[in-house]
């Protein structure tokens, strides 16, 4: 299984995310070819209601924690809860860490 397919598969258990969006960023980073690295998260999930950004972002690293041990080095987080994600949100571009 690929990481992304086994981060889409531990935060829907997690987060029971309204909306996911997983994408590896790992061609951005000096890395092999076809590494599985890097990766953003863009979610919304009703768990983030009223709650402030460091819990939203310790749930995440927490339903995590298993690609982390085996080898997932960055993760860019954005999170929302259903109406900040309804207000249509900008969600940032990643810098291109390659140089």
């Amino acid at each position: 299984m690929s990481v992304a397919q086994s981060i889409i598969e531990h935060l829907t258990a997690s987060l029971s995310p309204t909306h996911l969006e997983v994408i590896n960023e790992s061609h951005n980073h000096h890395v092999p070819p076809n590494s599985e690295t890097h990766f953003k998260v863009i979610i919304t999930s009703e768990f983030f209601e009223g709650k402030r950004l460091i819990a939203r972002h310790r749930a995440v690293n927490e339903a995590l924690a298993p690609e982390f041990a085996s080898g997932l080095h960055a993760l860019s987080m954005h999170t929302y809860s259903p109406d900040e994600w309804a207000a249509e949100v900008a969600v940032p571009d990643s810098p291109k860490c390659k140089g």
